[in-house]
């Protein structure tokens, strides 16, 4: 299935670029923030939002643009059997 996509793949390869030389500098946390920075893709943030629950996920600072690009506004409190 192909998904609406809020940044560029180019943005996306910087962004893990950085990610990847803030690792290399013992800069964990920055570099996870870093990574998070990018848009989760929209199958993975319906299973986190199912497995770990919205408050959790929402918590965990991911981008989710992607996610209410293709399922709309309310998809946090969308129940899970609503998408099958």
């Amino acid at each position: 299935m192909k998904y609406i996509e809020t940044m560029s793949l180019h943005d996306v390869l910087a962004i893990q670029s950085k990610a990847i030389d803030l690792e290399n500098e013992g800069k964990h946390e920055e570099a996870e923030k870093m990574l998070h920075s990018a848009p989760l893709s929209p199958p993975l943030a319906l299973l986190y939002r199912d497995y770990i629950g919205v408050d959790e996920l929402l918590k965990s600072g991911w981008n989710l643009a992607d996610a209410e690009a293709n399922f709309g506004p309310n998809w946090l409190s969308e129940k899970a059997a609503s998408r099958r």
